[in-house]
């Protein structure tokens, strides 16, 4: 499906110039019909499918006990 530039935004959650930014820099593929551009959001689903993993990947860390240290020593 096909969204113009502020629908992107709003997809994204960024502002409208930063996807203006980033469809100028050619990190964000899209059509010029002459009067405005059209973005593919498929293009976007990768991303969303690597933060994902990254989130889970991350509490899985933080999910993980500490360690005790092989050094610290009871003196009671």
């Amino acid at each position: 499906m096909y969204l113009t530039i502020k629908q992107t935004a709003e997809y994204l959650e960024v502002e409208e110039a930063q996807v203006r930014q980033l469809i100028y820099q050619k990190q964000i593929r899209a059509l010029h019909d002459g009067e405005k551009y059209l973005v593919n959001d498929e293009q976007f689903t990768t991303h969303f499918e690597q933060i994902e993993n990254y989130k889970q990947l991350v509490q899985e860390i933080f999910d993980e006990p500490i360690p005790e240290s092989v050094d610290v020593k009871d003196e009671d």
